[in-house]
């Protein structure tokens, strides 16, 4: 049971980029599954999430209208679209996924029982 985030990479600023969230063991279809990111010398921080039970999703401000989370269900894979990238959006970026299903959004890195190894993003100016 483990979950493999990829995609990361080096982009220039107003670039994109797409992070994906592999499942393998178990299905993402009743979960929900959030992307949280780490500088270095910062905690983790929650980026945003989709629910297992009806797609919808939820953003942190600092990325909201720039960032898209989607998710395959025939390939059990979660996406993370990256869109007009900043420099302060570098940072290691990890797909988690919830302990409990549950109907409202979890942001605690704590909420979540099971994590990508993380996929290293930066935005240079």
């Amino acid at each position: 049971v483990q979950l493999q985030a990829s995609g990361g990479g080096l982009v220039q600023a107003g670039g994109s980029l797409r992070l994906s969230c592999a499942a393998s063991g178990h299905t993402l279809s009743v979960y929900t599954v959030a992307w949280f990111r780490q500088a270095p010398g910062m905690e983790r921080e929650f980026v945003g999430a989709i629910m297992w039970n009806s797609d919808s999703t939820y953003y942190a401000d600092s990325v909201k209208g720039r960032f898209t989370i989607s998710r395959d269900w025939s390939k059990n894979t979660v996406y993370l679209q990256m869109n007009s990238l900043k420099p302060d959006d570098t940072a290691v970026y990890y797909c988690a996924r919830d302990a409990v299903q549950t109907t409202t959004w979890d942001l605690h890195p704590g909420e979540y029982d099971l994590w990508g190894q993380g996929t290293l993003v930066t935005v240079s100016s």
